[in-house]
């Protein structure tokens, strides 16, 4: 709040100075002001936005369960998780096509 009044203060300052321009006081206002001030809002809210990321991501958790929960049958063949290992995923073959195997 007191920076945003010391920018106001240099804005005006430069807009009546003889020297200087209203071009300048605003593009003061918004490199000195408005840009600082706005970056300092948006670092200080990311652990609220984390945070509603965690609460969304529970929500949506809790949800999948309880429809496997409710399809009881379905349940044991879908997975809930994804695949996490660190393998990369093989893909199906043609049963035409002989797997390559290294010689011994």
């Amino acid at each position: 709040m007191g920076w945003m009044y010391v920018v106001l203060m240099m804005s005006v300052a430069e807009a009546t100075n003889t020297t200087g321009s209203v071009l300048g006081a605003i593009v003061t206002f918004f490199l000195y002001g408005l840009l600082p001030v706005i970056l300092v809002v948006y670092l200080m809210r990311t652990p609220a936005r984390r945070k509603a990321i965690k609460v969304r991501e529970a929500a949506e958790h809790q949800a999948q369960m309880a429809r496997l929960a409710g399809n009881a049958e379905s349940a044991e063949a879908a997975s809930i998780d994804p695949d996490t290992g660190s393998h990369a995923p093989g893909a199906a073959q043609a049963a035409s096509i002989a797997p390559v195997r290294k010689e011994t």
